[in-house]
């Protein structure tokens, strides 16, 4: 008799299937995303067959969106985020209005009311978290100036939701039938009493975070660092992100993914973030396919026939109007059209805020369940378009660089070219890039940094040193460091398979280019010498073999010793 084990079973089937027709839609040159999807429909109550539990699955969604809220945290301090409050908080306040008008539109147009309206628009208004981070990730953008941004146009949604969570119920209260003889004022003031008590609880949780936080979560690591245990290490880095997420959630009514986006900013001022982030990895990658599951389980292809021109019509206020808003906004604040385009890419598409919007509003009997439906069929249609939006935008791109193109200040896609010729390029300005750069100006040799990390940039600065910023597999970014006209390189990065990837680059940009790559095994010494290096260290060999040329040098200066005391002539008494 088998046990009956559902979520094992939802994530089994959810998994499982999800990687098969993720590869299919990887062979069909498909983003995975679309496979992932597609599984959820798979699994879902509306398609014959195994039906996986629905609640499991969108909480087990949830984690996925905690560690990828908190890997971004890890990558994106305080500045950063002040450094895009200017255009941020009013582009998405101004996207939010908008939206919210013409979800509002459509629900009028269909007979909702008001009230059903504003809930409509607020949920097509805001972008999923998962979608957007997983685009700017697979290209390498968020250490740029427009991930900068869409990541502070995301905390700011982010908080808007917030407030609107809290704000429903008191929402409901005012205009529903028990509230019916109060007056207006009443209603207005029981609403404004619930928005002062959630921003008084959310500036309350940002300020414990700043002020203690900042403290104490590197402090902790850092102490469980020197256990000297790896699996300890995990296990106190995960502990941080869904603890901080879930007390955030409990105690201010503050969101899962906003919660761990705070817990991973204060820990990205300690020099554990790096390791930190690497740890996550493979679990967040995880959780956020069963989240992409998820929303596929909820979808009903059976709308897709009843309500069509519905259907079509909420498709175009999110990947349509959102976009226009944010691409106009984005341009009155004179940054480059590159970069209004990207984030109104980005932000085309809805998740799992939208979601959560929808469920409230059905349980407050603020809309009727078929707007909950068409925001469902608006999400899964436009996850599934949005990544070819960015293909798109990738060829207009490639398009538009017949020539040679003078960098603007918002546009951080073309990195001036450097002037140092027969120089040496360190891929990297981490602990061994540094060592290395020291040496090499020892010697007097001209040389060139290339790091995405934004400290390690700041550090290579203050060395000084000239920097490229940006990630080295990038042709742009190999070409603003004049690959073609450089001596050698060093790959001083840990990552075997992207060291691998930008020697096979930097080679083919110059083949008579000496390269010294880093390895951690004798797998990745392989992989690289394969790729082209001429030289690989591997960190741990030579660790091992300076230690026995320690020791040997010490047995040496020992026996030397001996032998002069042997041959030292005695002192007469």
């Amino acid at each position: 008799m088998p046990h009956h084990t559902p979520l094992i079973a939802t994530i089994v089937a959810g998994i499982g299937i999800a990687f098969v027709l993720g590869a299919l839609a990887n062979r069909l040159r498909l983003s995975p995303l679309v496979g992932y999807l597609l599984a959820g429909i798979v699994v879902g109550p509306f398609t014959p067959g195994y039906v996986a539990d629905q609640h499991l699955a969108a909480e087990l969604a949830e984690i996925g969106v905690i560690l990828l809220m908190f890997g971004v945290g890890l990558h994106f301090s305080l500045k950063d985020l002040l450094a895009v409050k200017r255009v941020a908080m009013p582009g998405a306040l101004g996207q939010i209005v908008c939206a919210t008008l013409l979800g509002l539109l459509l629900s009028l147009a269909m007979g909702w009311g008001v009230v059903a309206g504003l809930v409509f628009g607020l949920a097509l208004s805001v972008a999923s978290t998962v979608v957007l981070l997983r685009a700017f990730e697979e290209r390498r953008m968020m250490q740029t100036e427009r991930g900068r941004i869409a990541v502070g146009w995301l905390i700011v949604e982010d908080l808007v939701m917030v407030l609107a969570l809290v704000l429903l119920p008191a929402l409901a209260h005012a205009f529903g039938s028990a509230a019916a003889e109060a007056s207006i004022g009443a209603r207005i003031w029981t609403i404004v009493l619930a928005l002062i008590f959630t921003i008084g609880k959310v500036a309350i949780f940002i300020a414990l975070m700043l002020l203690v936080g900042q403290r104490f979560i590197p402090w902790l690591l850092h102490r469980v660092s020197l256990s000297g245990s790896r699996e300890l290490f995990r296990v106190a880095v995960l502990a941080i992100a869904l603890g901080v997420a879930f007390g955030a959630a409990v105690l201010f009514d503050v969101s899962f993914a906003l919660g761990a986006f705070f817990a991973g900013m204060v820990l990205s001022e300690s020099e554990l973030s790096h390791q930190a982030a690497s740890e996550t990895l493979p679990m967040r990658d995880a959780f956020a396919v069963l989240f992409f599951v998820s929303v596929g389980m909820l979808f009903d292809p059976s709308i897709l026939l009843s309500q069509p021109l519905a259907v079509l019509a909420t498709l175009l206020i999110i990947i349509v109007g959102k976009s226009a808003v944010a691409f106009a906004i984005v341009r009155a604040f004179r940054l480059s059209r590159g970069t209004a385009l990207t984030i109104s890419a980005s932000l085309a598409q809805i998740g799992e805020f939208s979601f959560i919007l929808a469920g409230v509003g059905i349980t407050l009997n603020l809309m009727p369940k078929a707007a909950q439906d068409l925001i469902l069929a608006g999400a899964i249609l436009s996850i599934l378009i949005n990544p070819l939006f960015f293909v798109i935008l990738d060829r207009l791109r490639a398009k538009s660089r017949p020539q040679p193109i003078v960098p603007t200040a918002g546009d951080d896609d073309d990195p001036p070219t450097t002037a140092l010729k027969d120089h040496t390029v360190i891929i990297g300005f981490g602990r061994v890039g540094s060592v290395l750069a020291e040496a090499l100006r020892k010697d007097g040799t001209e040389m060139l940094a290339i790091e995405e990390r934004r400290d390690y940039v700041e550090s290579a600065r203050l060395f000084g040193i000239e920097v490229v910023m940006g990630d080295a597999q990038m042709p742009k970014v190999l070409a603003a460091a004049n690959i073609p006209g450089a001596k050698h390189l060093f790959v001083a990065i840990p990552n075997g398979f992207d060291a691998g990837q930008i020697v096979v680059k930097a080679k083919a940009l110059n083949p008579d280019l000496e390269i010294v790559a880093r390895a951690h095994s004798d797998a990745e010494i392989e992989h690289l010498r394969e790729c082209g290096a001429h030289a690989i260290v591997m960190g741990e060999r030579e660790i091992g073999l300076a230690m026995y040329d320690q020791m040997a040098s010490g047995r040496a200066r020992a026996r030397a010793r001996a032998a002069a005391d042997m041959n030292r002539p005695s002192t007469p008494h």
